[in-house]
């Protein structure tokens, strides 16, 4: 694991996995709070409003996401390192 490494691979397919440091598991929890208040403030009154919040997080915690991955994101089979 090198120092920029906040996420495990997935096993299969592409992507990440679930976070294995504490800088991992902070982004996804500011992530999801931050999904979650906007979701919950906004939908009912403006959802046009609501996707213009999310999306851009959502682009940002991905970003994030494949910057942080042990091994980048690449398509794994299964016991593939």
């Amino acid at each position: 694991m090198s120092e920029g490494d906040w996420f495990a691979p997935k096993k299969l397919g592409v992507g990440t996995g679930l976070p294995i440091t504490w800088q991992g598991w902070a982004v996804t929890i500011g992530y999801s709070a931050a999904v979650i208040v906007a979701a919950m403030t906004l939908v009912p009154r403006h959802p046009g409003i609501a996707a213009g919040v999310i999306i851009p997080l959502t682009a940002a915690f991905m970003v994030i996401c494949a910057q942080h991955t042990q091994g980048g994101w690449k398509w794994r089979w299964k016991g593939e390192e």
